[in-house]
């Protein structure tokens, strides 16, 4: 059986990552990213000069690589030369191209609610009620714990989630009822881990949560059944959640806090996509139309002296 080796060059880099604490999301991302352009040049990144980069950033786009994929590897690879081989004259090389702004898919609140009725289990829908009903992402819903469901002060405390950042969400009487009715319903597969610390949705392998692979497939097969025809996945719970929210009046600023956004710019992309207030703007070729339609008053005769 054949060992993979790992280079003094790629563990010093998983060293320098580890030190600012990246996330293995993203550690992956940036070894993928430098292995990329070590088989490009065919040699150690080491060696490379601002040609090679140069070179390697025009491979790229020649190769007709995304623009987000192709910022995501040359991502990795400054940090390889900036950080880990501290050459910054060829970090400098290195340049981003600015990624195209998109709408995020949504879907309406008839769908949703088509989309939870037909969840093929309480799992499913428990889990899919999490998503939409307090706008939590695929990953904070399969790693909640019992500690995490406040009932007295009615919150769901999410906690080291995106950017390593607490939060809170609400935790409606609905959501709440679903929760015990799972609980009960859970199988205990570790009893003797303390109560407070056990996972709420347990996977496969013993003491890890479930998956978020898993946790999308039960969203997909929810969206068939439910005859949704949008090429929308799990996250479009999340962006629901926020776009509902805004329609109904909510304040930005409280939808921000319950998204986690650091910026107000951030949340405020679902003003582009918020449907029922688009619609329910008055178009101004209408009022151009109700004009012309209204009737002239007569002018009357002035009366006699």
């Amino acid at each position: 059986m054949s060992v993979d080796t790992v280079s003094p060059l790629r563990q010093r880099m998983i060293e320098d990552m580890n030190a600012r604490k990246l996330g293995a999301g993203t550690q992956r991302g940036h070894i993928r990213g430098c292995k990329l352009f070590a088989a490009f040049l065919r040699r150690s990144p080491d060696t490379a000069t601002a040609e090679d980069i140069r070179r390697f950033q025009l491979h790229l786009s020649e190769t007709g690589a995304s623009i987000c994929n192709r910022n995501r590897i040359m991502t990795g690879v400054r940090f390889l030369f900036r950080v880990t081989l501290r050459r910054l004259d060829l970090a400098a090389e290195i340049y981003h191209l600015r990624e195209p702004q998109k709408i995020p898919l949504v879907i309406s609140p008839d769908e949703t609610k088509r989309l939870l009725a037909v969840a093929s289990s309480l799992k499913a829908r428990v889990l899919l009620s999490l998503g939409y009903g307090c706008g939590l992402r695929a990953s904070e819903v399969v790693r909640l714990k019992v500690k995490h469901i406040d009932s007295a002060q009615k919150i769901i405390r999410v906690e080291q989630s995106k950017g390593r950042k607490d939060r809170n969400v609400m935790l409606s009487p609905e959501t709440l009822d679903l929760l015990r009715q799972w609980w009960k319903a859970r199988r205990d597969h570790d009893a003797t881990t303390p109560l407070q610390e056990r996972w709420l949705f347990p996977g496969r392998r013993p003491g890890k949560p479930m998956t978020t692979r898993q946790l999308s497939r039960l969203f997909h097969e929810a969206a068939d059944a439910a005859g949704i025809k949008k090429g929308v996945t799990l996250h479009a719970l999340r962006h629901s959640f926020a776009t509902h929210l805004l329609e109904r009046g909510t304040d930005i600023r409280i939808i921000q806090a319950l998204l986690g956004h650091d910026k107000l710019d951030t949340t405020a992309r679902y003003t582009r996509v918020a449907t029922g207030m688009i619609a329910n703007v008055e178009s101004p070729l209408d009022l151009l139309s109700q004009s012309r339609k209204k009737p002239r008053k007569h002018r009357e005769d002035p009366p006699p002296a």
